[in-house]
């Protein structure tokens, strides 16, 4: 039997991975059981297709490497597990750097995720993802929507 934070850790680092290849039908895949929120803001995202247009909707990919040019890193995560229930949450912090041709290498984004865990037929997946965003730098070449407003201050 493999070790419960090891798997739900590994799911923090597959999400960083996928969004910063572009596959954004991967990170679908990731969240295909689960909700998808933004802590401030009334919307919500739920299920494969959902989440998989809001981050193409959202997240520009550059043509010469198809990727959003972005790293994505996942710090400090807190997991508590509830092995009788099938149950486990976390919460970590995230930090988006990003360089691209008219952008030198630097922080755009800080913020934490909240999230909730589930482990079906015997493997962990994301049930819910509350995305708390916290510092804002220059998003100009990495989203497609004003991040700040889709969060009340």
């Amino acid at each position: 039997m493999s070790d419960a934070r090891g798997e739900i850790e590994n799911l923090l680092y597959v999400y960083a991975e996928r969004i910063d290849a572009g596959d954004f039908a991967g990170v679908a895949e990731l969240f295909a059981h689960a909700c998808i929120t933004v802590a401030g803001a009334e919307a919500e995202t739920r299920g494969r297709d959902a989440v998989e247009k809001l981050y193409s909707g959202t997240t520009r990919l550059y043509e010469d490497c198809g990727t959003p040019k972005t790293k994505h890193v996942v710090t400090n995560p807190i997991i508590e597990v509830d092995e009788a229930a099938d149950r486990a949450t976390s919460r970590s912090c995230f930090t988006v750097l990003q360089q691209t041709p008219v952008l030198p290498l630097q922080v755009i984004i800080t913020g934490r995720y909240r999230d909730d865990f589930e482990r079906v037929d015997g493997r962990w997946r994301f049930a819910r993802r509350e995305m708390q965003l916290e510092q804002f730098g220059d998003l100009s070449q990495h989203l497609m929507v004003d991040a700040q407003s889709m969060t009340r201050a």
